[in-house]
């Protein structure tokens, strides 16, 4: 879709089919709203001021992707949003030249716009990368450190400051909104750089003190301070929806040939009324009537993330000491619960998944249980402070890891596969894993009583029923649920024992199942005793294979020269494209129907 010959009415027109588009499409496939809906005129005026063809176009998160994908070239393939063989619901250089950089996790994008400003300027060409990044990307450290690098080095980049939740800065009244459009025209940014190129460096020291001065006290008064100390030029706020002065205010900042920041208001889900304004539940959903703004009646089956929000309520209400933090989704890991219930100790620190975890090894150490409660996919985060702010001092830290395994329709950037492989190598680290609702209960328990830091796993979206007593949690002891007159032995780990279990019923042979608990330390006793009867093993868990269960097993085996035939039905080497769970699974060969054919 080509805007450059485009007029003001024609874009609006435009603007009002790609809203139309995105509502059509998300309320029959489900997907990320709000944000899309948010950022429809902001994407529009990008591509009718900037070149799609040479410049960067680099979305934060890509939440907001959506009428971006629509503009090019996937009108029509949008029918297939985030379903299996279909396109992603985020941006991804393999399927259009348009999407720059893969995106999924926040606040990459302003330091993917330097390193591609820096290869632009070392190549001598004439492109300019353009970030679209929101408001809530702004909480992570690593905004702050690509722009302390920008407004060093100066590469031309327009940043396009989504603020569509929060105010960075207030605005102080009637002065502040007159000086911020003052700001935002062409006159104040060509006065304000002649001022400093002919007049300030022209005066006397004293002069120049007073003059710099008066310049600083009138960015006091607008919002843009903080950037503007760090050497960026800021124009805003501006309306976000008005087209015509986004338009004007992108070539401004296009002209400008610095690091600009545009601070654009918006509002979330613009354009549909149930989901305009701050409303969570419009961020990312499933199916939903358009008009009655009704979503479809989910599974009757309390999620895990429920389960592990009750049990962890409850828990608090007998220990005081137990505190708790997420990184920006409360609602989504159930600590919301928390937060109300115990505001004083339980916390949101936003995207700050690094600061989450040191901030609660400290809170360890002064004699606090700490619950750290992110999905696994943003868990890879906060990696070094694990190691260096909780592992090394031994601190008994809980990580109660939520959407571990696959998780569908997001993909390659969220499936919760290397938790396991990425943890199991730190000393101290103990790993256990539940296989149902009351197995998840036992382990909190268990996590609050462990004196080193510990690992809870478990999957989005409900266990599955399983008919065998459920056991307290003992350090490293597993637990068998059948034995079997075949020499086999499935082994699960977590959700993976349903799986097994699944599978031994569809098999001819009477095969032994055991539920493995802990990866981490493992139970070597009984599983020296197994092995003087099982002679074949078969590894069932939601992970990734290098690293994961299996490898602990072998390593165990080797250690003990004992001699099995072990089998992983674990993820191979390869990221996990997005779609619909079990059509996912099914790719990878790894039903309960289709595994049975692999055991003989």
């Amino acid at each position: 879709m080509e805007l450059k010959d485009k007029n003001l009415k024609e874009l609006e027109k435009i603007c009002q089919d790609i809203r139309e588009r995105i509502i059509d499409v998300v309320s029959k496939k489900g997907g990320h709203f709000s944000s899309p809906l948010g950022a429809v005129e902001l994407t529009v005026a990008m591509h009718k001021v900037f070149d799609i063809k040479k410049d960067p176009f680099i979305y934060d998160v890509s939440h907001q992707c959506y009428p971006h994908k629509l503009i090019n070239g996937r009108w029509d393939d949008f029918e297939t949003l985030r379903q299996y063989n279909g396109i992603s619901g985020f941006t991804k250089p393999n399927e259009s030249n348009a999407d720059f950089f893969v995106a999924g996790h926040s606040s990459t994008s302003i330091s993917l716009a330097i390193g591609a400003a820096k290869a632009i300027k070392l190549k001598g060409e004439d492109r300019i990368p353009v970030v679209m990044i929101g408001d809530g990307s702004m909480t992570a450290g690593m905004v702050y450190e690509a722009l302390n690098e920008l407004g060093d080095r100066k590469y031309p980049v327009v940043i396009i400051l989504n603020d569509n939740e929060m105010s960075i800065a207030k605005p102080i009244g009637s002065i502040s909104k007159y000086l911020s459009k003052i700001l935002a025209g062409k006159f104040y940014q060509n006065f304000k750089d002649r001022v400093d190129r002919n007049i300030i460096q022209k005066l006397p020291e004293g002069a120049t003190y007073l003059a710099k001065k008066i310049e600083e006290s009138m960015k006091l008064i607008t919002p843009g301070i903080i950037f503007e100390e760090m050497g960026i030029d800021y124009i805003g706020p501006i309306d976000g929806h008005n087209l015509e002065e986004i338009i004007e205010t992108l070539q401004i900042a296009k002209e400008i040939k610095k690091p600009v920041i545009v601070h654009a208001r918006t509002i979330k889900g613009k354009g549909y009324e149930f989901a305009e304004g701050q409303h969570e539940i419009w961020h990312g959903v499933s199916p939903f009537d358009v008009q009655t703004g009704e979503f479809a009646k989910k599974s009757s089956a309390k999620a895990a993330t429920a389960v592990y929000a009750d049990a962890l309520l409850e828990l608090a209400k007998k220990h005081e000491n137990i505190v708790g933090v997420t990184a920006a989704m409360p609602s989504g890991t159930g600590i919301d619960k928390l937060m109300k219930e115990f505001p004083t100790r339980f916390w949101d620190v936003a995207i700050a998944e690094q600061h989450a975890v040191t901030s609660m090894a400290a809170m360890a150490k002064e004699g606090f249980k700490p619950f750290i409660t992110i999905y696994s996919t943003f868990l890879q985060r906060g990696y070094d402070q694990i190691i260096h702010d909780v592992c090394i001092m031994n601190l008994p830290v809980v990580f109660a890891i939520d959407r571990a395994g696959i998780v569908g329709n997001d993909g390659e950037t969220h499936q919760g596969v290397f938790d396991i492989s990425f943890l199991r190598v730190l000393p101290n680290m103990i790993l256990c894993a539940p296989r149902d609702d009351k197995t998840l209960e036992y382990a909190l328990e268990f996590g609050y009583e462990a004196k080193s830091p510990c690992a809870i796993r478990y999957p989005r979206g409900a266990f599955a029923k399983l008919n065998y007593e459920a056991t307290k949690f003992e350090l490293g002891k597993a637990q068998l649920l059948k034995e079997g007159s075949s020499k086999k032995l499935f082994i699960g780990y977590g959700a993976g024992v349903s799986r097994a279990l699944q599978t031994e019923s569809l098999h001819s042979e009477d095969i032994a199942v055991l539920d493995l608990r802990f990866v981490k330390p493992l139970d070597e006793q009984l599983l020296k005793e197994l092995s003087l009867k099982y002679e074949q093993w078969y590894i069932f868990s939601d992970s990734q294979k290098q690293g994961g269960v299996g490898s602990a097993i072998l390593e165990f085996l080797n250690k003990e020269r004992i001699c099995i035939k072990v089998n992983s039905f674990e993820y191979e080497d390869e990221f996990i494209g997005h779609g619909d769970t079990k059509l996912v699974e099914e790719s990878l060969g790894l039903l309960p129907s289709q595994l049975v054919n692999k055991i003989v």
